[in-house]
């Protein structure tokens, strides 16, 4: 819903925007019989049977089996102008967005293993990659940043950080500020990705579902179960590797193949 062209599912050979794909998800599923409401679940209680969900604080609904869905939300710089040109030139995903910036400069920040994986994969996209890391040093892995640093087109502004991103209605350059010296750059980019991490939406679930110490929720490998029985989940919330619309559409098919299997044998 927060993306805009999507050209990387299956099925929609000349792209479609995120809202309009959503909008097909839930006509199709309509289509089965499926009851769509709309709501923030704000509660939960796994301890019983069957399984509680309070939506929006107040209106209970109760289930033998539940799925978990929420996904994951990037974390951003928390700049204005870094959410003003959310989809028009800023983004969290080099993966999915990468491919609209063929033969352009841009800019990613971070300085994990996610953020060199995902330098890496622009540079073979764009002219030039213009990494911001914080420090004077990466937390990726050795061999993570020896492959940054020796990528010729990846280059790598340390002890620098995002004072902010220029342009009206898209990304037109991006302003740096060193921290040691002060001094600011403007440094003209077509893109700005942001590769500081993600948040999973699993605090609502926390006191009954396992999860790991960046608060994914952890699943039985190769299966979408979680330590509560008649629990599972799926998405973005238990895939931290991922995280594509394609991948999270099959493990939500896992899940529902798996809470159907699961209430058969209540049944039994």
């Amino acid at each position: 819903m927060n993306t805009t062209d999507v050209e990387n599912y299956p099925g929609y050979p000349k792209g479609i925007l995120g809202p309009e794909m959503m909008e097909d998800f839930r006509l199709q599923a309509e289509r089965f019989g499926t009851d769509i409401r709309f709501g923030i679940a704000t509660k939960v209680d796994f301890s019983v049977s069957p399984k509680k969900v309070w939506i929006d604080g107040e209106k209970l609904i109760e289930a033998d089996s539940v799925i978990l869905a929420t996904g994951a939300e990037a974390k951003w710089l928390g700049l204005p102008s870094e959410q003003r040109l959310n989809g028009s030139g800023v983004s969290a995903c080099a993966v999915c967005d990468g491919f609209f910036y063929r033969n352009s400069e841009v800019a990613i920040v971070g300085a994990g293993d996610t953020a060199c994986e995902e330098a890496i994969y622009l540079s073979k996209l764009c002219t030039t990659v213009h990494m911001v890391v914080r420090r004077g040093e990466m937390r990726a892995s050795k061999i993570m940043q020896d492959r940054v640093l020796k990528t010729p087109n990846i280059k790598v502004y340390w002890n620098s950080e995002t004072d902010e991103v220029l342009g009206e209605t898209v990304v037109e350059a991006v302003r740096l500020k060193n921290n040691q010296t002060g001094e600011l750059t403007e440094i003209p980019v077509k893109g700005f990705f942001v590769a500081i991490g993600h948040q999973p939406n699993s605090g609502v679930f926390k006191d009954y579902i396992t999860t790991d110490d960046q608060g994914y929720v952890t699943t039985v490998p190769g299966t979408a179960k979680t330590n509560v029985e008649g629990v599972f989940a799926c998405g973005d919330l238990q895939d931290k590797i991922y995280r594509q619309a394609v991948t999270a559409a099959g493990t939500g098919c896992m899940a529902a193949l798996e809470s159907e299997r699961w209430l058969s044998e209540q049944e039994g």
